[in-house]
């Protein structure tokens, strides 16, 4: 190497007289410079066939990918769900809270798994909701209601603390608070959320409660 650094030198003030001395050292450069290599990086093919068994297994570990969790429809063995419903606009909550218990029925969830609690409005359904939820005896809550917006405010104060009161509940009690509240203009909107062409809302918030409760119980 000494004797290639002084022909690189001379090469840098005289290239002409250097030439055929850099040409003379390149088969001994070559081979001091295969020995003084690192070792070449590996990809993770080469990792895996190099018989290493640790490089095989992180190979093996990272092309299996993240582990996934998710509830599931079909396995609702055992699971306990509440429907907290508001009385208030009754024709709405009355469509929407069947639309909830048919759809347990669909899904196999059992008649004595399921307890529905009454309340007068939708405001007053959270601290129930909460309540609960701490028992430790349901794996959901539905929380069914319906605000219809009038000539004042009010409106606005109900639906806003309904939903906040709802996610709340859920956050302070550990369990799934499903939010099935219609805040609609007027009471065709509300009707057809309840059963009509835009579907059953209630139904949808039972499918919800049962994806939710399976992917909770997943969850160590």
């Amino acid at each position: 190497m000494a004797s290639f650094t002084a022909a690189f030198k001379l090469s840098l003030v005289h290239p002409s007289l250097a030439s055929s001395s850099l040409q003379h050292l390149l088969p001994s450069l070559n081979k001091s410079v295969l020995s003084l290599s690192p070792t070449p990086s590996f990809s993770s093919i080469s990792l895996a066939s190099t018989g290493n068994h640790r490089c095989g297994s992180l190979v093996a570990s990272a092309a299996a990918g993240p582990k996934r969790l998710l509830g599931s429809l079909t396995n609702t063995q055992g699971l306990k769900f509440a429907v907290v419903v508001a009385r208030f606009n009754e024709i709405v909550t009355s469509l929407l809270l069947e639309g909830a218990l048919e759809t347990f029925r669909r899904y196999s969830i059992k008649e004595e798994d399921i307890t529905v609690v009454s309340v007068p409005g939708s405001f007053e359904i959270p601290v129930v909701a909460q309540k609960l939820g701490k028992t430790g005896a349901y794996d959901a809550i539905i929380c069914i209601g319906a605000v219809i917006r009038g000539d004042t405010t009010h409106y606005d104060a109900v639906a806003n603390s309904a939903a906040s009161g709802v996610l709340s509940a859920g956050l302070s009690s550990g369990v799934p608070c499903i939010f099935g509240v219609l805040t609609c203009d007027d009471m065709d909107q509300a009707l057809n959320r309840a059963g009509g062409k835009s579907g059953n809302k209630g139904a949808e918030a039972a499918i919800t409660a049962i994806e939710m409760a399976s992917l909770c119980k997943s969850i160590v």
